[in-house]
């Protein structure tokens, strides 16, 4: 006996309510097997690889690529062998979890028939790559490198294997592969005249975010350059250290760590203007979340640096370069792109002094540094060219009024001018 098993698009993160079919890895009549992936979406904050919770035969794909599917609709219908009730359970799928009235927390191993009895390690180098216990973006990356995931030890604490894992049988990640520019974000190839464009994805999210924002906080922006002479004194000597060679030190990780220390010092500039139903107030956070604008494929990213506040500039430049190179490979998970409470743009990198930037719904604060242009400034009375960098800071004037926006603005600017720089990285910020 067969049974027709259909699988529902699941909320991957945060409350998605649809995701847009980018790529089936399966068609009708193909075998799949349990945590197989089998098709990859695109939902408002990223691309991610759906695992199939059943095994069986593809009967029907019921979205095809290009559709906006809404969650909780049907996506794949698979014909499934039907198994003995006492030993029927909900499939684990990797990722997502368990559903609540499962007991047990994982699934169990599939041993193949050949193997020999013995002690139970870590993994059986016999199971298939679809039976092992492994993340999406684990299973993306072992199949880049060409590692067969059954033949991985499994050092995860729930027996599956990690990126660590793969890497380890692999070598190092490989570049990152080319991603297909969509026609609303790219200008060297987007629409020509006349097009009609889809605004769907993650240009139809930063469209209604950046709604939602404009038209809810009061923005009020607030500009001041910068003699960068010192800060890039300071970036040439530290990139000359053997412990920085495998750091991007660009003047950004300076801002940034200005940023995070003007939010340590005036902790307003780093919260949340909450309407609660007993009345509105300001949740002021805990830690510093460092969210960093990205120009991707993809459009517009923020990926989030969780704990900031608790990182030196070293930890700080590689947290930095990790996640824009990851996001701009479009790797950026749901999680990734979640928990920034305070956000540093750079739009110098496309040759602009500064701006107004817009605040991310449900922060109060985001900087915007330009380009560093020589400009004429003042030292000792004299006039002289020096290495200039505009810095825009926006806030909600809800919660900041133009006395402490003024001061926090001052602490950036101050931290990167101050001679004293050397001295503050040296002890790691």
């Amino acid at each position: 006996m067969t049974t027709q098993q259909t699988f529902a698009l699941p909320d991957v993160g945060e409350g998605l309510t649809e995701a847009e079919i980018l790529r089936w890895h399966v068609r009708p009549g193909d075998v799949v097997e349990v945590n197989q992936p089998i098709v990859e979406i695109e939902t408002a904050k990223a691309s991610v690889e759906l695992p199939c919770p059943f095994a069986g035969t593809v009967t029907q794909l019921h979205a095809d690529v290009g559709a906006i599917v809404p969650v909780g609709s049907a996506i794949i219908t698979v014909t499934t062998a039907d198994v003995p009730a006492t030993g029927e359970r909900q499939a684990v799928l990797v990722g997502y979890g368990v559903r609540e009235e499962v007991p047990v927390a994982r699934r169990p191993r599939r041993t193949a028939p050949a193997a020999p009895a013995g002690p139970a390690g870590p993994v059986e180098s016999t199971r298939g790559a679809a039976s092992v216990l492994a993340k999406p973006p684990v299973r993306r990356l072992a199949r880049e490198l060409g590692v067969d995931l059954g033949s991985v030890a499994a050092t995860g604490s729930h027996g599956e294997v990690t990126r660590a894992d793969v890497l380890a049988v692999g070598g190092t990640a490989p570049a990152p592969a080319p991603v297909e520019p969509s026609a609303a974000t790219t200008a060297t190839t987007g629409p020509q005249a006349g097009e009609r464009v889809a605004v769907r994805g993650v240009h139809r999210a930063m469209a209604e975010a950046m709604v939602q924002s404009a038209f809810t906080a009061p923005h009020v922006t607030e500009w001041v350059d910068v003699d960068m002479s010192r800060a890039l004194s300071v970036l040439a000597t530290l990139r000359e250290r053997p412990e920085t060679a495998d750091v991007r030190l660009s003047p950004m990780v300076l801002v940034a760590a200005g940023l995070v220390r003007a939010a340590q010092e005036y902790p307003l500039i780093n919260s949340t203007w909450v309407d609660a139903p007993d009345g509105p107030h300001v949740m002021v956070h805990g830690h510093v979340n460092l969210g960093i604008a990205a120009d991707t494929p993809r459009g517009l990213l923020v990926p989030c640096i969780a704990g900031a506040s608790a990182m030196g500039l070293l930890t700080l430049g590689r947290s930095i370069q990790d996640l824009v190179d990851t996001a701009r490979a479009g790797r950026a998970t749901p999680a990734d792109l979640t928990g920034g409470t305070i956000t540093l743009t750079n739009i110098g990198v496309f040759g602009i002094d500064g701006g107004t930037p817009i605040l991310n719904p449900g922060q109060t604060t985001i900087l915007a540094m330009g380009r560093i242009i020589d400009r004429p400034w003042v030292v000792d009375g004299a006039v002289v060219a020096r290495p200039v960098m505009q810095l825009s800071l926006s806030f909600d004037h809800r919660v900041i009024d133009g006395a402490l926006g003024s001061r926090a603005l001052r602490s950036v600017a101050q931290f990167l001018a101050d001679p004293a720089l050397a001295v503050l990285v040296e002890k790691g910020l």
